[in-house]
């Protein structure tokens, strides 16, 4: 089966061997996205609000660049360094999304890169 990178500059680059997202088989796989500016590739100032604010922007950019929109996603997991944040992530997570309610899975996790509080990845279904 044939599949492809998503690349954007409007989502941070990259800091490992691996893509942005993956097309493949009809969907959008997207890396683990931290809370880096994609202007400077590091992590914004602030606490979980400004963090996760950041992740979701970026995961916006990477599901357009495929062509996809929330409304497309599927499945989501989010990573909390620290899971009694998780009533403000809820918060932010559900204002982005609108009305979207992708299945998710939230872990607690011991550390992210770069000293991250909050990391999340998507699968979406990619629109016919």
């Amino acid at each position: 089966m044939a599949h492809y990178r998503i690349e954007t500059e409007t989502a941070p680059a990259a800091i490992g061997p691996y893509s942005q997202g993956i097309v493949a088989g009809g969907f959008l796989f997207t890396a683990g996205q931290i809370a880096l500016d994609p202007k400077n590739g590091k992590i914004v100032d602030g606490g979980i609000v400004e963090q996760t604010t950041r992740v979701l922007e970026n995961l916006r950019e990477v599901l357009a660049k495929a062509g996809a929109t929330w409304s497309d996603v599927v499945r989501s997991t989010v990573y909390l360094v620290d899971l009694s944040e998780f009533p403000t992530v809820n918060e932010i997570y559900g204002k982005h999304l609108g009305s979207a309610r992708p299945a998710r899975s939230t872990v607690q996790v011991a550390a992210l890169p770069r000293g991250g509080l909050i990391e999340i990845d998507l699968i979406a279904q990619l629109p016919a």
